[in-house]
Order: structure tokens, then sequence, then C-alpha cells
């Protein structure tokens, strides 16, 4: 199987994650067996990352033999990436999720991802903090891109 990173992007990469990780990651990785072009790729990108960094871990499951599990984690696209915190065996759910392949400009953001959920904070300032405290209702924020 051919590597999809290229050996500078793994290099830098590899540079990042080591100065800046803090805390332990997990990949939830959702897949479908049939109908699904990218998620073979999907999985491989995530493996190689995971290999860059002992505070990130993958888990792989099937979006429909474990319906249940991707219903619980707001997962309805495969590929499906959820980023939870690890603690122990517990796991601290941010709430971000891509849909697709991370490639291109999503993949610089999966890696902004991955080091703000291993330091357990947003980076917001105090007075978004105190503004969202003000939001009483949940919101669903999606962000969408294409790669080109």
């Amino acid at each position: 199987m051919k590597q999809i990173l290229p050996d500078q992007i793994v290099t830098q990469v590899r540079q990042v994650l080591a100065g800046q990780l803090v805390e332990p990651v997990e990949m939830v990785l959702f897949l479908r067996q049939k109908n699904c072009e990218t998620c073979a790729d999907t999985q491989q990108l995530l493996e190689e990352l995971v290999a860059l960094s002992d505070k990130l871990y993958l888990s792989v499951h099937d979006i429909e033999a474990e319906a249940d599990l991707a219903r619980q984690m707001n997962v309805d696209k495969t590929p499906g990436i959820v980023l939870v915190g690890r603690d122990g065996e517990k796991q601290i759910d941010y709430g971000i999720r891509f849909a697709g392949v991370p490639s291109g400009y999503a993949f610089s953001t999966l890696i902004n991802d991955l080091i703000l959920v291993s330091g357990r904070d947003s980076k917001l300032q105090p007075m978004t903090r105190a503004s969202l405290q003000n939001i009483k209702k949940p919101v669903l924020l999606q962000v969408f891109s294409t790669p080109t």
C-alpha cells in the first residue's frame, strides 16, 4: 500500500505533534463496507497520523454494524471522524466531527483540532467565553469545505 502522506509532510507533522500535543486524543472513525469511495484512504491517512505520536489513538467502527454507537456519537456520514480526548478509557467529547476524507485545507484543520483537543482548551478569549454562556439552546455549527 502506497503511503498517503509525503515524507516532508510526515516530518513536519511529527514535529508539530511532538511539540504541541499535551493529552491523548482518540480519532473515532466510522466506515461502511460498501459504497464508500474514500473510506479506505481515510483509514490509511489516520493510521499514518497515529504512527507519528504516542498521544494519538484510532478506533475504527462500521457505521451499520455499530449503528447505536454512531447515533450516540452523532455520526451519520462515512467516512465520519469524531475527535475525543482520552482520559484512561474515558472519552471526552468536544463535539468535533469530520465528514469525508480530511484532505487539502481540511488536513491542516484536523491537525489543529487534534492539538486543541489534546490541550483540553479551545483558546477562546474570555469575552467570547462569557458571550457563549448566554446561549441557552443547542447550536449546530457546521463548516463545509471541498478539496481543490
